[in-house]
């Protein structure tokens, strides 16, 4: 699979993740080997506490990565972050695989049940096994229910499901 990681990409995940807070420390992590997270505080004005809790987000996803070492003075345990652009791409893949996994369970939902709906905005769709048990009235509004087709439905989550498993190279 070919790289596609850019500060585009970083910047993306890192909204996906953490908002426009965490964009900001990606972007101080980008500029820097390694920084503390009382540097990226004090850099950003974004409180401390609040740094950490999306550095640790994103350690949690191995996009970043910190050393640790001891403060001579106070004893004190200080970390040290630096970003790990070739994680991305990993993150990214394992996303998207997820993605795929729900489309797929979707797609064969929607193959493997007949529904009826009462076209009524609002109302949900009904799977032929429910709406015999409600004598084909809609549970919300009472209408009857009609058969509905999901053709288009199947089709757009089918060709959803082939471009990602082409992304993926599956």
């Amino acid at each position: 699979m070919v790289s596609f990681v850019d500060d585009k990409t970083i910047t993306k995940v890192a909204e996906v993740l953490g908002e426009e807070e965490a964009v900001q420390i990606t972007g101080i992590l980008r500029n820097s080997s390694e920084i503390t997270d009382d540097q990226i505080a004090n850099k950003t004005g974004i409180r401390l506490n609040h740094v950490r809790k999306i550095l640790y987000r994103l350690y949690d996803h191995s996009l970043v990565g910190l050393r640790r070492s001891r403060d001579q003075e106070t004893g004190w345990f200080i970390f040290h972050w630096r970003l790990q652009p070739d994680q991305f791409e990993g993150f990214i893949t394992n996303q998207k695989r997820h993605v795929l996994e729900k489309l797929q369970e979707r797609l064969d939902y929607e193959k493997d049940h007949d529904f009826y709906y009462c076209y009524t905005p609002g109302c949900r769709r009904v799977p032929f096994e429910d709406a015999m048990e409600i004598v084909f009235r809609c549970p919300t509004c009472n209408k009857p229910l009609r058969h509905y087709e999901n053709g288009e439905i199947v089709h757009v989550l089918a060709e959803k499901v082939e471009h990602l498993r082409e992304e993926l190279g599956e």
